[in-house]
């Protein structure tokens, strides 16, 4: 049974310099903060250290997704006023979903240009909901080179390399922002955790921006999740049934990786091969079938990443380490520090 709850249970104070503007460098030497379940104790540590924290036999399990560059500038046809559309995913090769502003812009009937890599891209609205518009191009496009890639919007003048807003492993460009735990790793960190006998499967969740969004209502079991398309192929799900099987524990790398996981199993009672969608909220009280261990970054207040995290480890003793690590100077959301949570 889910535990009674309000939305601003899962509030912090956050000062506004340590959300982090730059990627640490390199990946792995950001800061990790280890949280052990059991015995409630806290360990401050870095990611370069992650190989002896995890046991040989450990299956690491990434969101292998990789960001499209789907942030595109443009005006009105008819009166040059500028707007942004920010690609969410494809209904067919010319009509999309996108986040648009500003929204109000963005009537029925009405058309738009967009500057693009590809030259000027025309696009018509076909509906409006809130911010969020179904767009009717001229053409098809390449939805990987398109635009520029997004940046979530607390991070402001970030002019450095856009490969540090992907994984190192990422490879389909299918989503709207990054698995951002995942951006810690660099190809020697996986060397070493391959060399201490910890395994790697991969899975895809497409990664909506609706998934960063606050919680606006008070009671959280309210609000919807924005569904994001998932897939676990064969072999990862065929790793996961052996790290089951042989008591080994299951590493999520991200909530996205958690989210996939859970919703499969809760779905179809194991981990499988699967395509499909997901809108899973995990709160206080929800039961975790497949993951054993939680790699993660510390995530905005009241939105529903925090709150899976408090699921995992308990709303008392993550909020608890979300005060410390201010109080340590952790760096947070997407280019910050990271958070392992272990059993």
């Amino acid at each position: 049974m889910l535990e009674a709850m309000r939305t601003e249970d899962f509030t912090f104070d956050l000062p506004e310099h340590l959300i982090a503007q730059v990627p640490a460098e390199p990946r792995d030497s950001a800061r990790l903060m280890v949280l052990r379940l059991t015995t409630r104790e806290i360990e401050h540590r870095a990611v370069r250290d992650l190989p002896g924290l995890l046991t040989p036999g450990d299956l690491l399990v990434v969101n292998d997704t990789r960001v499209m560059a789907a942030r595109l500038f443009g005006r009105r046809a008819d009166t040059g006023g500028a707007v942004e559309a920010l690609l969410v995913r494809p209904f067919t090769d010319v009509r999309w979903e996108v986040l648009f502003r500003p929204a109000k812009r963005a009537l029925p009937g009405r058309r738009f240009v967009f500057d693009t890599d590809a030259g000027e891209l025309s696009a018509t609205v076909a509906t409006r909901e809130g911010d969020t518009v179904a767009l009717d191009f001229d053409r098809p496009f390449d939805q990987a080179t398109v635009g520029s890639v997004p940046l979530p919007p607390y991070i402001q003048g970030y002019h450095g390399d856009p490969e540090r807003y992907q994984t190192v492993y990422s490879r389909e460009a299918r989503s709207a922002a990054a698995p951002t735990a995942g951006l810690h790793f660099t190809s020697d960190l996986l060397d070493r955790l391959a060399e201490r006998g910890i395994d790697r499967a991969a899975l895809t969740l497409e990664v909506g921006p609706g998934t960063f969004k606050p919680v606006t209502v008070d009671d959280p079991r309210e609000h919807q999740l924005h569904a994001e398309h998932i897939s676990i192929p064969p072999g990862t799900a065929e790793a996961i049934a052996r790290a089951i099987s042989g008591d080994r524990r299951v590493v999520a790398v991200g909530t996205t990786v958690v989210r996939t996981l859970e919703h499969v199993a809760l779905e179809r009672g194991q981990a499988e091969p699967y395509e499909g969608w997901t809108s899973l909220r995990i709160l206080p009280g929800d039961e975790f079938r497949v993951v054993d261990v939680l790699m993660t970054n510390f995530h905005l207040p009241r939105s529903t990443l925090l709150m899976l995290v408090c699921a995992f480890g308990g709303t008392e003793f993550v909020l608890g380490a979300y005060n410390e690590a201010v109080r340590e100077g952790y760096r947070f959301y997407s280019f910050g520090d990271a958070m392992l949570l272990l059993p």
